[in-house]
């Protein structure tokens, strides 16, 4: 039996704690995966899993070697990249991100790395939450924070930045802002997994935390858009999304000389999972396409 497969099934194991998960994500059949884990304990002379009912866990001794079994895999893969031209990458990856960087974004960095990798497959899952990247079975979520979950490892690729934007509409028909504490009067749109909505403002070494009062509140950011758009208020959005309104004056910037703090777009992968070479080469491209394409004058 391969043992390199049978190493990469027990890494797998080792991180989903599951052999129906694992099967799931390698597309494997469940007693193939019993007939790999066997074999790769033949192979080391050792139980590497404890097996319950409810669970699966590292034995003493598959804990300690589990790093070198995945040092070992990723060296083998490292070096089967290296003897293979990128052209002929191949597998799939699936990514998570959230509705309005997949849609604004996202969609056109991929179809540009599917182009030049025929045999690459990619599923696209939107989801505005963080779920679990091992139980999810995602390769690689495409997030944006001040700073990632720490449980991921991964880099930024891109500034996200903010404008606080409303329509002439509302605009016309509201008091006039001319400064942060303004905005307290006025109808903001929010996320509602915030149980406070503080909008936090710089301007220079100026900083501003306004409470603002959301009646209307959605947890994805392309509804508070369009909510932006009718008139229900004033909303903070990503640039990347709103910049195209912005220049058809659809919205109207609000308060632009003071700035929402900027957020880093990370991508993002379980700290301890295999990375396969395409995946690997998708992490690089987005780096290098984000750097090229961005969408923000004079980034």
């Amino acid at each position: 039996m391969d043992k390199v497969t049978a190493a990469k099934v027990f890494v797998d194991v080792a991180h989903t704690g599951s052999f129906t998960a694992t099967s799931e994500r390698l597309n494997m059949s469940r007693p193939m995966v019993t007939r790999y884990i066997e074999a790769m304990e033949a192979w080391l002379d050792a139980r590497l899993l404890h097996r319950t009912t409810r669970k699966v866990s590292l034995t003493n001794i598959g804990a300690q070697c589990l790093d070198d079994v995945e040092q070992w895999v990723d060296a083998g893969d490292r070096m089967v990249s290296l003897i293979k031209p990128s052209n002929e990458l191949s597998g799939s990856v699936r990514i998570a991100t959230s509705m309005s960087f997949g849609h604004s974004r996202l969609m056109a960095a991929v179809s540009t790395f599917m182009n030049l990798h025929p045999k690459v497959a990619i599923d696209i899952d939107l989801q505005d939450s963080e779920a679990d990247l091992v139980k999810s079975r995602i390769d690689l979520a495409i997030r944006i924070a001040s700073a990632p979950d720490p449980s991921l490892t991964g880099k930024p690729i891109a500034k996200c930045h903010s404008a606080l934007v409303a329509s002439s509409d509302y605009l016309n028909q509201n008091s006039i802002i001319d400064n942060p504490e303004d905005l307290t009067r006025h109808q903001c749109l929010g996320y509602n997994h915030f149980e406070r909505h503080v909008w936090h403002l710089v301007q220079g070494k100026k900083r501003e935390s306004i409470e603002v009062n959301c009646r209307l509140t959605a947890n994805e950011a392309t509804a508070l858009m369009q909510a932006a758009v009718h008139g229900a208020g004033i909303a903070m959005q990503p640039t990347y999304l709103v910049n195209p309104l912005i220049e058809s004056g659809k919205l109207i910037q609000v308060l632009g000389n003071w700035q929402p703090l900027d957020l880093d777009i990370y991508v993002l992968y379980p700290s301890r999972k295999h990375l396969s070479p395409t995946v690997r080469a998708l992490i690089d491209f987005f780096d290098d396409y984000f750097k090229e394409n961005s969408w923000d004058v004079g980034c």
